[in-house]
Parts: structure tokens; sequence; C-alpha cells
């Protein structure tokens, strides 16, 4: 999708209906909430901007007009099971006779090389085997996952990334490739600091009270009349200027809080010291008291952030039209070109655009019926 935003042409092929039953992907049908029958909103979280074509690379007929498809495009990329680009012909051996230049960006669970290559695999199970879960939570909880699945799309923005780096040499040398990345690896890697910690100084991060960073401090939540605030001091200017804004020199001039490693030893006694200070006004006070100064937000729950005003003036709420709901809400990219966000759609109708996109590689309508007929499309 950050692709199609960007101005791509992302055709998106879904499995066809069968006897007008089922097909397209799964995520069209993941509830609670539906436009139609097999249009969710879920869907249109991950589909903005693509176009739809059916077709079934089982049969003969489907694996023909896909490769007709791959010679008149430069990339091909899928998010199945590790063995399967192999046995559907995803791969740049299959299809580099069609297209030399083809980049074939391939995103699995375990990857396609090993022994887990059959295996399936989702986000929360990565959180749990990455180490997610057991750096989660308040010390002595049950592990927790992350509230989003953010190995998915941590590892999606990951294989755009190789994708267009793969695309950009294929179109210097003529020669294309393969693109591999998976959820294990992507998870595994941005572990980032806390593993070379461990694995060059067998130093383990633990989890900690108010999701406090782990060396830099006061970096946590702090509660406030009304709820709860984040202050990140990650810098020794910041604590000179929360003091300073708060009226408490007294706590810089305290031995206890002289500096970071202090602040460590002693970071129960500072987080009792500054709770009482917070809990006694609301977050809105403590917010024009120290935005912009030292660097704090709000923890909202969702309903919140979604309604944070922030969202409209800086344009990350966008509307699109739907054949079943005109001014459709969604979220804008968070990339801009010369300063302006990126245009969005509707995301498609199951096979809305598949007689365009085969009129396109030279089917006629009298083949397109044949192939629809027979279930191909």
């Amino acid at each position: 999708m950050h692709l199609a935003q960007l101005g791509a042409e992302v055709i998106k092929i879904e499995p066809p209906r069968v006897d007008g039953r089922g097909g397209g992907d799964t995520a069209r049908a993941v509830g609670p909430h539906f436009l139609r029958d097999h249009e969710s909103l879920y869907f249109q979280a991950f589909n903005l901007n693509k176009k739809s074509l059916t077709l079934d690379l089982r049969e003969p007929a489907g694996a023909e007009v896909f490769r007709k498809l791959v010679a008149t495009s430069h990339a091909v990329a899928n998010n199945m099971r590790g063995d399967l680009p192999e046995k559907l012909g995803l791969t740049y051996a299959a299809l580099k006779d069609v297209n030399p230049a083809i980049v074939c960006a391939h995103l699995s669970a375990y990857g396609r090389d090993n022994a887990r290559a059959t295996w399936p695999g989702y986000d929360y199970l990565m959180q749990a085997e990455a180490g997610y879960c057991q750096m989660t939570g308040e010390p002595g909880g049950e592990p927790q996952r992350m509230g989003l699945s953010m190995v998915d799309f941590m590892t999606g923005t990951l294989m755009s990334i190789g994708l267009l780096a793969a695309l950009m040499d294929a179109q210097r040398t003529g020669t294309g490739r393969d693109v591999d990345t998976d959820l294990l690896s992507a998870a595994v890697h941005q572990t980032s600091y806390p593993a070379l910690w461990y694995l060059n100084e067998g130093d383990e991060t633990q989890r900690t009270a108010r999701s406090a960073h782990p060396t830099a401090t006061p970096s946590q939540m702090f509660r406030a009349a009304d709820g709860w605030i984040f202050m990140m001091c990650q810098l020794p200017k910041f604590w000179n200027v929360l003091v300073e804004r708060l009226g408490r020199e007294d706590l810089r001039d305290d031995p206890r809080f002289a500096d970071n490693p202090a602040r460590l030893r002693h970071r129960a006694e500072l987080t009792g010291l500054l709770d009482a200070q917070f809990v006694q006004q609301p977050i809105a006070h403590w917010q024009e008291l120290l935005a912009g100064h030292v660097p704090v937000a709000p923890v909202y729950e969702l309903a919140d952030a979604m309604d944070n005003p922030w969202l409209v003036e800086t344009g990350m709420l966008d509307s699109v039209d739907h054949p079943d709901r005109e001014d459709m809400q969604v979220l804008a990219s968070p990339i801009r070109l010369d300063g302006n966000r990126l245009p969005n759609r509707a995301a498609p109708l199951l096979g809305i655009d598949s007689d365009q996109l085969l009129r396109e590689i030279g089917y006629d309508t009298e083949a397109i019926d044949t192939l629809r007929a027979k279930g191909v499309v």
C-alpha cells in the first residue's frame, strides 16, 4: 500500500469466487465492521489505491495470464508461506525468461530456504519468539504483546525497501532478482540495541515499571489528576529544563538526582516525588507547561488519539468514497512529497479491475468470458 500511495500501479491478485461464493483475500471477511458482504473496514486499512484482479494461479490458464502480466511489470510481491512461491512460479528463476528485469519480493513467516519454510506464522508468534512479550509489561506481570501487529507492519515496510533497492538495480542492469524477508528475521532485527547489549555484554534488558526507558530517567509515565502523561528526559538538558519549569530546583540540587546514573539508582524515589506533583493538575495543565520544552505527551486511549485535532491540522486524516460509504474515513500516508500528503482512493471491490487488466495484456471479451466461465478469473 505504501507503494500504491506513492503512485505505483499495484495489482492485487486474489482467488476468484467459486459458484458466486467466497473468493478474495481473506482480509475482506475480517470483522466486525463491514461495508458489504466480504468488504470489511479491516481490508480497507491495508489496500487503499490498489487494483484487484481475480486469478487462480493453480490453473494453467491462470498461470498463463500471470506470466503475461509479469512481462509488462516491474515487480512481483507475495506474502505466502515459504514453500509456496516456488510451487506457484513466483520466483525469479521461474519468471526471468518472461522478464529478465523482474524483481520478485517474498515475505514469509520464517523464510523460503530452511527447515521452517512450510510453517505458517503470524505476528504474535514472532513477538513471542523474538523476546518482545517478555520485555513488555510491568515487572513481575505476565508476558504481554504489543497492542498492534507491529512485526507485520515492520516486515512489510522492510520488504518494500528491499523491493525498491532491487528495482533500482534492475533498471540499471536489466537483471532482476529475488528479495526475501521474513517475519521472524524482521522481529529479531528490530530488537536493535538490547540485542547488542546482550550479545556483547550479556546484559539482558528487563521490564521496567511505568514503561520506563531502560537507561534514561525520568523517562516514563506519570500519573496526572485525570490520567497519565509520558515524559522523556533523554538528555541532561531536558532534566534541567524540567526542574526549572516545575519550580523544583530542590530536585536538581538533591545528590540522589545529580546526574542520570544517580537518578537511575533512585528511580523509585524520583517517581514518587514527581507523581506527587503531577497528580495535582490535569494532563492539559502539564502539556501547556512542558510541551515544546520537555518531550511530553498525553497517554491517550484510541478514541482520544483519533479525535486529536492535531491529526486534522497535519492532514493525517483523509476521506475517500466507496460504493457503500461516501466519505469513508481513512488514514493518510505518513510520507509527504513536496510537502503534500499522498492521494488516496478506496480499496478495490473484488475483481473490479479484472476486465481492464486482461484487455491490456491482449484478452478480448470472448476470451475473458471463457476464463470467467472456467473459474480462472
